[in-house]
């Protein structure tokens, strides 16, 4: 019984490659193939200014944030080492040092 298993094991392993060379079809002799190829599509994520707390300020938006006086705009007293700035119609409460949100207010 073994020896019937490995022989027919051995075929199969030997006749796999032929079987599947003899599916393909030669090209007629003048004729162009043509070859479909699969096309990938990428996702692309846009974010638009989704100011989240704990995000850091990247270096381009820091250069575009304006610091604001934050009386003028009935905000809170920011602590020691932060300051708001105006980015479009958000306030951010922003680490002077590290860039890091602390807070975000809509604009009024």
């Amino acid at each position: 019984m073994r020896k019937i298993f490995t022989v027919l094991l051995a075929a199969s392993i030997l006749a796999a490659p032929l079987a599947a060379t003899a599916q393909v079809k030669p090209a007629p002799a003048g004729k162009q193939v043509v070859v479909q190829k699969e096309v990938v599509k990428k996702k692309v994520v846009i974010r638009k200014g989704g100011w989240v707390k704990g995000r850091r300020l990247s270096p381009s938006d820091r250069h575009r944030a304006a610091e604001i006086d934050y009386r003028a705009y009935q905000l809170s007293t920011p602590p020691r080492g932060y300051h708001w700035v105006r980015i479009k119609n958000n306030f951010l409460l922003v680490g002077i040092t590290s860039g890091l949100i602390s807070k975000v207010h809509d604009a009024r």
